[in-house]
């Protein structure tokens, strides 16, 4: 089976892990200082950056290091995995879903518009198969309204946006370093600001809300007598994670060089068929996911035919409002996409004999239905 999608970890990652494991100190120390610190240079030194257990972890606790929640408000496209939501609702805020925008599968500014009231408190605009979308727009229309941005960039770790890495400007950005995503800790996050007020309150709301504690971990000590203040969560990061991520982060540039360049291939290869791809800055985004539009009605076949032939692929995502948790006002453009769209496999142990093969069954799925048609 030709996987969907799947980590890439080699010898150095081994080693990353044996050696804290010998040292030790598995809980969150001296490694996990580390790879902030790596993690603020590859961005930017001018960023304050806060790791977490999760990618999840870290869109909640932005959202509350923001002030937000019982009562209040946060948009948010539809088409996102759930977990946007859940880091929303976590906090005692509503997530509100709003449509999309066909040719990227980011955010809809002027539907989201349609939802600002005195609710609201802030936009969440999820970087969909680490496409960006209009954030310029976004951040416009948050400026207009007084409204934080946390963007959701568990997709675009890698990427550049405005010449920068992804990071590198906005207000709040969270990053996922889970098991499949542009680079790995095995499971993780960061958040990536310039507000030094939302970094020292992430800072405690990680570790229990335990003012100062990260100061004292990062030194091998422990917090004995301290102050909480406010409700504060087990998400801190651990070494062994922090010590796969340091190891991950070397390779980016090389994982990022062989996810753009399958990308690019099975454009090349499937062009000329009815496919559509996602508008996004090919040069600059680093894809995550290779996620594509399948003429309406023949998304379902093509799964089954690509399966039989030993090729997983996946669809992302079922639209959170359809969710009965979640449920909104209809986003209809979140619901056609989901019902067209496709991910095929795209990861650094894929190899391009393995997209030949796969893009030769799609094209030989269109052509059999085209000589169908005919024929009738």
């Amino acid at each position: 089976m030709i996987r969907l999608s799947r980590a890439c970890l080699s010898a150095e990652e081994i080693a990353a892990a044996t050696r804290v494991i010998q040292d030790g100190y598995l809980g969150m120390g001296q490694e996990v200082m580390q790879f902030e610190k790596e993690l603020q240079e590859y961005i930017s030194p001018e960023r304050e950056v806060v790791c977490v257990n999760t990618g999840t972890s870290a869109l909640q606790l932005a959202v509350q290091a923001c002030g937000i929640g019982q009562g209040d408000e946060v948009i948010v496209p539809s088409l996102t995995y759930v977990a946007s939501f859940q880091a929303i609702s976590a906090t005692g805020a509503k997530p509100i879903a709003c449509d999309i925008d066909l040719e990227t599968g980011c955010l809809d500014v002027e539907d989201a518009k349609t939802y600002i009231n005195s609710k609201t408190k802030a936009i969440m605009p999820v970087h969909y198969a680490s496409g960006y979308g209009n954030l310029e727009a976004v951040y416009n229309l948050a400026r207009t309204h007084g409204l934080r941005v946390i963007e959701d960039a568990a997709h675009s770790f890698g990427g550049h946006y405005k010449g920068k890495p992804v990071g590198a400007e906005g207000d709040i950005i969270c990053f996922s370093f889970d098991g499949i995503k542009n680079i790995t800790c095995g499971e993780g996050g960061a958040i990536v600001t310039s507000d030094r007020n939302v970094a020292r309150k992430l800072q405690d709301l990680r570790l229990l809300g335990v003012e100062k504690d990260t100061e004292k971990r990062f030194s091998g000590q422990r917090s004995w007598d301290f102050e909480v203040k406010e409700q504060g969560w087990r998400y801190h990061m651990s070494n062994i994670n922090a010590a796969l991520g340091r190891a991950q982060l070397k390779k980016v540039k090389e994982f990022a060089k062989i996810r753009q360049s399958l990308s690019k291939l099975y454009r090349e290869e499937l062009k000329g068929t009815p496919i559509k791809f996602l508008k996004h800055d090919e040069t600059a985004t680093v894809p995550h996911i290779f996620s594509v539009l399948i003429p309406e009605g023949q998304r379902d076949s093509l799964q089954e035919v690509l399966f039989k032939e030993g090729i997983e692929t996946g669809i992302h995502y079922k639209p959170n409002h359809l969710l009965e948790k979640f449920q909104n006002e209809k986003c209809p453009k979140a619901e056609q996409f989901w019902k067209q769209t496709l991910s095929l496999p795209l990861h650094c142990n894929l190899s391009e004999e393995d997209v030949v093969k796969i893009t030769q069954v799609i094209i030989n799925f269109f052509g059999e239905r085209k000589l169908t048609i005919s024929a009738a």
